[in-house]
């Protein structure tokens, strides 16, 4: 028997995501769900499924899993915790205008911008960027286009160039690239007056408009290799976003617009 699933689609900064309320709905299989509603021609269209919850933990208040788009499971998306943030706040699941979020890489702090009962921005504490080092374990003569690591409770590498736009030939070998065993998101950032313009190539979703582990991962490098302060503007297909790596707690906060797009049902066999 086909039951109906009412969706939300939202985005921030273009990248966008299905929300699920899963305190209306058990989402079994969502690995299937996501590759088939992520489809922008056969389904709803997204770069992922996101599943929102109650916390069953008090330190926390919502819970969130993300599957991206070929259905595989990211531990964090700086993006979509925002839209989270306005989710449940203008659906009036919380009147708190400081949200924690409980997801695979730990407990993230929302702090929402609310005007006339709606939320114009929010900001998320996005934790300690890890600098992890995978390159030590190439194999002798691997090749690898110089760049800088960095965690933000998921993978990335950060390739300063003037061409950006390689990276819409160059992601997918990256992404799978024997330095890389778990995959990873790559991004390609060049440094401009008005701030830095990046490109991205999500892991398990390919090139989004923007990607919120990113940004931030894009921000800290730039930091750490003498190209800006700590304080950044970065330029994304889809809009902008800004990200402040604190000195006091060592902590990332990424500040953004969260927007809805539409609302919808459908068929669930």
């Amino acid at each position: 028997m086909k039951h109906k699933i009412h969706f939300t689609k939202m985005h921030g900064a273009g990248n966008d995501y299905i929300y699920v309320d899963t305190l209306l709905y058990n989402i079994e299989e969502p690995e299937e769900l996501a590759r088939r509603w992520s489809d922008r021609h056969k389904g709803i269209g997204s770069d992922g499924l996101v599943l929102i919850g109650r916390s069953r933990i008090p330190e926390a208040d919502f819970t969130m899993r993300i599957f991206n788009a070929d259905g595989s499971e990211a531990m964090m998306c700086g993006n979509a915790s925002r839209c989270v943030g306005k989710y449940v706040y203008e659906k009036g699941l919380t009147t708190n205008k400081e949200v924690r979020l409980l997801t695979p890489s730990g407990i993230k702090t929302i702090h929402l911008s609310v005007r006339d009962g709606l939320v114009d921005a929010s900001t998320v504490n996005m934790g300690e960027p890890v600098f992890e080092n995978p390159l030590q374990f190439l194999p002798q003569g691997t090749s690898l286009r110089e760049g800088t690591f960095v965690s933000m409770g998921n993978p990335h590498y950060v390739i300063f160039t003037e061409d950006i736009d390689a990276v819409e030939q160059e992601g997918c070998g990256l992404e799978h690239h024997c330095a890389f065993p778990e995959r990873c998101n790559i991004e390609f950032a060049e440094m401009r007056p008005d701030g830095i313009r990046v490109r991205v190539w999500e892991r398990g979703s390919g090139i989004t408009q923007a990607c919120g582990t990113g940004a931030c991962a894009v921000a800290v490098a730039a930091a750490l290799t003498g190209r800006a302060e700590r304080r950044s503007r970065i330029l994304m297909d889809g809009g902008t976003l800004d990200v402040e790596w604190r000195l006091q707690d060592n902590h990332v906060y990424l500040t953004g617009p969260a927007e809805f797009v539409f609302e919808g049902e459908i068929e669930l066999s």
